[in-house]
């Protein structure tokens, strides 16, 4: 038979069990895909490395005061537990993303013996159709310079339902002393939660020389007209006068595709 005492202290297990579970939980909900960007303002003037973050978060607003980072919008990025598509694409070929816009075309050079994942992720869904009527959600004016896309619903809270495996991080060199690497102007690479192969949909297109530590994986390369598109958004600026958020000269993928070249 069960004393008082005893059952006393089984309740006492079991709420102190149940409140272990709501923070693991509340800790999982506050993932974010982030970029990570050295403000080299701040490294100058404070002699060390300052790095501000773009892209998708779960809409906790708490989470992001906790990161002590204004420019992380909020939103609430798909549920993971889908594996990513099977490998159907030709790994030792070049492939190229088309990304027809209401700006322009971006076409992005992609070599899949570097990037499988990545690239046969994209072309699975692009062939559904995925990207097609999607805006390319954030802009970033100062201290980074990237335009943000591939989420579904357009406002940074879309992604698969998978993540795929980092790649080619040590494509632009080793990191110096700040902790970066540099992103040339015509990069585009995978956005993330900040945590090892975390990447899903979204991604990002680098229009100016940016300073990032060597954890967002580099796929592929714009085209010399798909950069002038970028940058002329970039030169309209952000929505409202910020320097991070919507871009003020809205970007729409119409259609995109992967084919091989």
């Amino acid at each position: 038979m069960v004393s008082s005492d005893q059952r006393r202290r089984q309740l006492a297990r079991e709420k102190f069990q149940r409140q272990q579970e709501r923070r693991v939980q509340a800790r999982k909900k506050k993932q974010r895909y982030t970029v990570v960007a050295a403000v080299l303002a701040v490294v100058l003037a404070a002699g060390a490395a300052a790095y501000a973050s773009i892209g998708l978060s779960d809409g906790d607003t708490k989470a992001n005061d906790s990161a002590g980072d204004k420019q992380s919008p909020s939103a609430t990025p798909s549920k993971t537990g889908s594996p990513e598509p099977a490998m159907s694409i030709d790994k030792t070929a070049k492939y190229s993303m088309s990304l027809k816009t209401n700006r322009g075309e971006i076409k992005i050079a992609m070599d899949a013996a570097k990037t499988p994942h990545t690239v046969n992720s994209f072309k699975s869904l692009a062939d559904k159709g995925y990207f097609n009527g999607t805006k390319c959600h954030r802009l970033t004016t100062d201290g980074i310079f990237v335009l943000q896309c591939g989420d579904p619903k357009g406002d940074g809270t879309g992604g698969p339902g998978y993540t795929i495996p980092d790649e080619n991080l040590t494509a632009l060199g080793k990191a110096g002393a700040d902790g970066t690497v540099t992103f040339p102007a015509g990069t585009v690479a995978m956005a993330n939660t900040g945590q090892p192969h975390s990447g899903g949909s979204q991604f990002f297109l680098v229009y100016k020389e940016t300073k990032l530590p060597p954890s967002y994986s580099p796929f592929g390369k714009m085209d010399a007209a798909g950069l002038k598109v970028v940058q002329d958004v970039a030169k309209a600026g952000v929505a409202g006068g910020a320097k991070d958020g919507a871009p003020k000269t809205a970007v729409t993928i119409e259609k995109a595709a992967v084919p091989k070249v």
